[in-house]
């Protein structure tokens, strides 16, 4: 077809000198052993310090997981993916409570750096707490220049910290890390959560189910307008690693919601694998507007390197009037 031509030759025609944040960080990790198992699953669990529940979940899927044979029907071709030759969890080590930006590994400061995040949201995407609340809006300014926007930043298998939690709860609106809802808001996370994509979707959609290690969590209340737009920023940096993020976005009626995706990975010559699960729900009269914008690398003109990008991403509009806009780049 010359629509599919015109793009491979896009694609071939691709500078990976380009790539700007094709930048490789030795930092460092924390990781599970190499390989999946029920092991692993009972390993993530614990590191996110779920409920037994959470952990069921996780097993349920898994064992259908096994079952699954990985699917055929696209028409792409590449090197069969050893699913035991990956690291399901890292996460970089960090000293607990940092206080100031000398308590936080430079590295990782530094990596905010390059990806253009400003010097004062680095201080707050490192866990500082701040008591001046116009020193918070003043880094988030900085961030979008268009407004404030409140930030989940993601580094492979954990969000470092969301931004702005504390005045978004004030109006109603819970934005968090998906790990702190399964353990703050179980009750809405058990309604929501694989409601839209079930754990048995497809063959991608159940391994997320059970290997999922963070993402963001969004709740807008019936009537309520979030008073700012949401932004979650995935990092893909260990190698040999997935990247498994799950994000429950949920609408209730009348309200409304702006949200921003944004993604970006080293620029190697091996494969990645990224499989995430995205599930919108807007009720009577609600809106949401999701946007993503899916910065990975793709791959010398070769075909050698880049991430292999296996999402599964629905909304539902469960309401009269209730509506959904989706942008995807």
């Amino acid at each position: 077809m010359p629509a599919v031509q015109d793009t491979i030759d896009r694609v071939r025609k691709i500078d990976v000198d380009q790539y700007k944040y094709g930048f490789q960080t030795e930092i460092a990790m924390d990781k599970a052993p190499k390989g999946l198992s029920e092991d692993i699953i009972r390993f993530i669990s614990a590191k996110k310090d779920e409920p037994s529940w959470m952990l069921e979940w996780r097993l349920e899927a898994y064992r259908r997981w096994v079952t699954l044979d990985e699917p055929k029907w696209a028409r792409v071709h590449y090197p069969k993916i050893d699913f035991q030759d990956l690291y399901y969890y890292a996460a970089p080590k960090s000293t607990p409570g940092p206080t100031s930006l000398s308590d936080v590994d430079p590295e990782l400061l530094r990596v905010y750096e390059k990806l253009g995040i400003p010097l004062r949201e680095q201080e707050i995407l490192a866990g500082v707490q701040k008591t001046d609340a116009s020193e918070l809006e003043e880094a988030s300014d900085n961030v979008y220049k268009s407004g404030r926007v409140a930030v989940d930043a993601v580094f492979d298998s954990v969000s470092v910290v969301t931004t702005f939690k504390k005045e978004l709860a004030q109006a109603g609106v819970i934005f968090c890390s998906i790990s702190e809802a399964i353990r703050e808001h179980p009750e809405l996370v058990k309604k929501y959560l694989g409601s839209v994509v079930p754990t048995s979707d497809n063959f991608y959609a159940t391994l997320n189910s059970a290997v999922f290690t963070d993402g963001s969590f969004v709740f807008v209340p019936k009537g309520v307008r979030c008073p700012m737009e949401l932004s979650t920023y995935f990092r893909m940096n260990e190698k040999n690693t997935g990247q498994f993020e799950r994000t429950l976005i949920i609408a209730e009626e009348g309200a409304y919601v702006s949200y921003l995706e944004g993604c970006t990975a080293p620029q190697r010559d091996e494969n990645q694998l990224h499989a995430a699960v995205v599930e919108l729900i807007a009720l009577d009269d609600a809106e949401i507007k999701y946007s993503t914008v899916q910065n990975w690398y793709p791959g010398d003109a070769e075909g050698k390197g880049g991430i292999y990008n296996f999402v599964t991403k629905r909304g539902d509009c469960r309401g009269h009037r209730s509506k959904i806009s989706w942008t995807q780049v």
